[in-house]
């Protein structure tokens, strides 16, 4: 795996799918109308997978899922300058943007696993939360997110396939 750009704050992005096929997205409490796939930092010394499975659970109280696949290299978005300021006070770092290491996971639990409070050791991120299309997720997502939800989404399209092997 190539080392990621410099400047940019190191995260993980999830996709997670239900046996449908359909895509795990939630509103975000902070930014009205926006709808995102979970997506969390990198801890010092952490391996991405780990995070992503970290990050799932911290947000949506899922544990119940596994993984399918990943985007083999780091993909990368720049903050607006007014989304880089407000997170440059919320994290003490000026960041250029994120650079994301995307996973695709199988969600095999039951519906009522997911909870927006997550497992309660990190503050609510999301109102409420939907199974979606790939396009509703990307027609959804704040703008400055949709190119990399668009390139995501090509790598895993396979696996979003009705007669995927997955089925």
């Amino acid at each position: 795996m190539e080392s990621p750009p410099e400047g940019y704050r190191r995260n993980v992005g999830v996709c997670l799918i239900n046996p449908s096929k359909k895509i795990f997205a939630a509103s975000r409490l902070d930014i009205p109308d926006a709808w995102q796939m979970p997506q969390g930092g990198i801890d010092e010394g952490e391996d991405p997978r780990n995070a992503a499975m970290r990050e799932l659970k911290e947000e949506t109280g899922v544990a119940s899922a596994e993984v399918l696949a990943e985007v083999p290299y780091w993909v990368t978005y720049d903050f607006p300058p007014q989304v880089r300021e407000r997170l440059k006070n919320q994290w003490g770092s000026d960041w250029k943007g994120q650079v994301q290491k995307w996973f695709l996971l199988k969600f095999t639990g039951k519906e009522e696993e997911i909870n927006l409070l997550g497992d309660e050791t990190a503050k609510a991120e999301f109102g409420e939360w939907s199974w979606m299309s790939p396009d509703q997720v990307v027609e959804l997502a704040v703008d400055f997110k949709k190119p990399v939800y668009r390139e995501v989404l090509t790598v895993f399209a396979p696996h979003l396939q009705k007669d995927s092997p997955e089925d």
